[in-house]
This record gives C-alpha cells, structure tokens and sequence, in this order.
C-alpha cells in the first residue's frame, strides 16, 4: 500500500527541522512509536524525509509494551510492509504500577515517565545518538496552559533539547495541528491504536480531567479566535522575559 503525506505535513516538517536544526548527517534517531496516529504520521514523515534530505540519515521505531498483554501485530506488519525499521520493547510497566501507584492517584506521570525511560535505554542499546517524540501544536498548547493554570509555571514542550543522559530529544511534528496527523491515517487507511491501549482502562484511578478540561477551553477559545494557535506558535519563539521581571522603575525607564 502507497503512503501518501500532503504537502503541508511535509513542508512543515522541513521548514520546523531547518528552524530548530532537529535531524542533521549521520544522526541515527529512535522514533517512539506507540501505534496512535501521532507517532504513526512522524514514523512515515521521517521516511519520506530520508527520502527528499540532501543528507543521510537512519531511524528506527522502537515501541514499548506495557506488559498488558497488547497486541501489537497490526502495527508490527504496517512497518514490515512498509519496510521501517521496529523494534518492540517489552517491559513489565503494568504490574509494577499496581504497586507503585496508589489507589485514586495521578497514572499519567508515572507511566509517561516509565516509557520515556525505557526509550533512553532503548536509544542507548541501539546507539542512536537522538530520540524523536511526536508531540504536535496541540499538545504543545495544552502543556503551555495546563502549567500555567494547575502548576503556576510559564513552560510548554521544548522543539528539541538534551537529556540528562546526553541524548538529543526531537519533536519534528511540534507546529503542525493534531487534525493534520488524525487526516493523515484516515486518508491513508492506517489502523492507528487509540485509547484502547492506555493502561489507565485498566486502573481504579482518577482519570486526566486537567488535560480534557485544557482541551476544551481551547476548542471554545479557537472558535472565538480562529488565530489562536498561529498566535501561540509564535509566541513559544517570542518570550518578552523582560516583562517578567523588570521593576516598576525599570518599566518606566523603556516607556512601558
């Protein structure tokens, strides 16, 4: 089967990658793949991005099981027959959450950064020297005032970075809107994995309320401000840090 990405997908992702210098010569990248539609576009743009780069680069999709007893082999024949590299990382995350997590406490954090862990390790074992995660503007959004509102903190999700391990972390799809990536398995036919896998069906917990709730303020806001996350794009590139922090002396002094 043909995997056609648009051109906007494609454009962005080029445009974002020169912006922020994410994929360079001779980077061998791990590319989390759990299977969403998320990880899924990311997978498949990078490919088409091996493809056009005047430079070279490898990935490889590295997904980590829960230990839930997932069925993973829809996913594992899509990159057979599409020939991308995967690796399927199993781990035994779920029976170790029933001890570590308490009964009507936060799972998202615990998991996440369970995952994330055995990504780095995984990235390590494979010599990747890089970790690519698919976050998009959403998320990025989401994060931004879910900080803001519950955490009193002013911080979204960084383009790239380095870890505290030394490996570099990407998020090439971080401009692009979430209904892009949800358009691009549709249009194609891909059997993305949605909420089915998210241990937390399985768990007495307290369900993410905070993010849901973010999500649909920002559904109301968009409606009313059809600009907003064009706008909020450009303001995660353009922090006034000044304007947290000057005196009142120091503000009449530049005409504020």
């Amino acid at each position: 089967m043909g995997i056609k990405l648009s051109k906007k997908i494609m454009s962005k992702l080029g445009k974002t990658n020169a912006e922020f210098g994410l994929i360079e010569e001779g980077d061998k990248i791990l590319v989390g793949l759990s299977g969403g539609k998320d990880s899924l576009t990311l997978v498949h743009a990078l490919k088409e991005q091996q493809r056009r780069a005047p430079f070279k680069f490898e990935f490889v999709a590295v997904t980590v099981t829960y230990g839930m007893g997932e069925d993973y082999s829809n996913l594992i024949a899509h990159c057979k027959e599409q020939e991308i590299p995967h690796v399927l990382k199993e781990t035994e995350t779920y029976e170790l959450a029933k001890e570590k997590i308490r009964k009507n406490s936060s799972f998202c954090s615990f998991f996440s950064r369970m995952r994330r862990g055995y990504l780095y390790t995984a990235a390590k074992e494979l010599e990747c020297n890089k970790v690519a995660l698919g976050h998009h503007l959403d998320d990025a959004a989401e994060s931004f005032f879910m900080n803001f509102i519950y955490n009193g903190q002013l911080r979204s999700l960084a383009p790239k970075y380095t870890a505290e391990n030394g490996l570099v972390v990407i998020r090439p799809l971080i401009q692009m809107r979430e209904r892009q990536l949800r358009a691009f398995v549709v249009e194609n036919g891909i059997e993305a994995i949605g909420d089915e896998a998210c241990p937390a069906m399985r768990f007495d917990v307290k369900m993410p309320y905070a993010r849901a709730n973010t999500k649909d303020m920002l559904e109301k806001m968009e409606k009313e401000h059809p600009q907003l996350f064009t706008s909020l794009n450009a303001a995660f590139k353009n922090i006034s840090i000044d304007s947290f922090f000057l005196s009142e002396k120091e503000e009449e002094k530049v005409g504020v």
